[in-house]
């Protein structure tokens, strides 16, 4: 099959890898431009390493875009992890229009943020998704779906990569595979069934640590690794990764540390005690272990976080 390949980063170099191992001409790979200083990316650099057609446009709502497209004479265009807008023209332009990636079970958590949303909310159960785009966002017919249920102690960053991003690859070969063969279907998304979230930033990250322990603990592995959720600690901010969530009890009061040891730093909440492995004060960047930064006086035993 001839295929456009839109996307980035290092799930979008995967797929093209896929692709090529299945058998698949890449008639043309759509990147984002490089950046100012720093390395291209991962998709870009393995295009000009297989010196495969490449443009890296800013947009794709203009009429020379829809030409280019046009011209390449593809049969499908695979969106893989694409964060520019495309017009329906343009995703109508193959002869068999184009698929998308999507990490979640859409049409629940529809957006850029799926995944934390999905940790946040305390969903038991995740997965991906190929669709067909159209104008909408996230909005068009479902191709192909599969589930996984979430682990308690999954974060943004541990699903991903070890479970969402390979699933979705796989499955990008088996999407590809039905369209091939003429029995790709076209599931109209229950609207009825349908979530939209924002993009995941510091304006949700803040913990408040008086909500029950569970909301806590999923709001604080919702945002690992980014924006990375925060509390305050005697005035300076500090970025919490890595948790996991014990039903132990306490008579500290919620946010208090009660511990830090080798096995991390345990803050008590409503109805449990949140371990927490790394840790990071701003403005340094770098997250290390809480008994790292006790040793530093950053943080301290008894220390309330709020």
């Amino acid at each position: 099959m001839r295929i456009a390949l839109i996307g980035q980063a290092a799930f979008a170099e995967k797929a093209l890898d896929a692709l090529l191992q299945h058998g698949d001409e890449i008639v043309h790979v759509f990147s984002p431009p490089d950046p100012p200083a720093g390395r291209p990316d991962a998709l870009t650099a393995k295009a000009r390493e297989l010196k495969l057609p490449l443009s890296q446009p800013t947009s794709f709502k203009t009429d020379a875009a829809f030409e280019q497209v046009m011209a390449l004479d593809a049969d499908l265009a695979v969106l893989a992890f694409v964060t520019l807008i495309v017009p329906e023209r343009v995703l109508y332009a193959p002869r068999y229009q184009s698929i998308c990636f999507h990490p979640s079970l859409l049409p629940r958590h529809r957006g850029a943020s799926s995944i934390n949303w999905t940790l946040i909310a305390g969903d038991p159960e995740t997965g991906v998704t190929w669709f067909w785009p159209d104008k909408g966002l996230d909005t068009g017919p479902l191709l192909v779906q599969k589930k996984i249920p979430v682990a308690p102690n999954d974060t943004v960053g541990s699903i991903y990569f070890n479970r969402l991003f390979p699933l979705g690859i796989n499955s990008m070969i088996e999407a590809i595979d039905l369209i091939k063969s003429g029995s790709a279907p076209r599931i109209v998304q229950d609207e009825s069934k349908a979530t939209y979230e924002p993009i995941c930033r510091d304006e949700h990250a803040k913990v408040d640590f008086s909500k029950p322990a569970h909301e806590v603990h999923n709001l604080i592995r919702g945002c690992d690794p980014q924006p990375g959720s925060y509390a305050d600690a005697d005035g300076r901010r500090i970025r919490l990764y890595e948790p996991s969530l014990e039903a132990d009890s306490t008579n500290a009061a919620p946010g208090t540390i009660v511990s830090i040891g080798g096995d991390g730093m345990k803050i008590a909440l409503a109805g449990g005690i949140l371990t927490i492995k790394r840790a990071r004060i701003e403005p340094d960047g770098k997250k290390v272990a809480p008994a790292e930064l006790n040793s530093s006086g950053a943080i301290r035993e008894g220390m309330q976080l709020a």
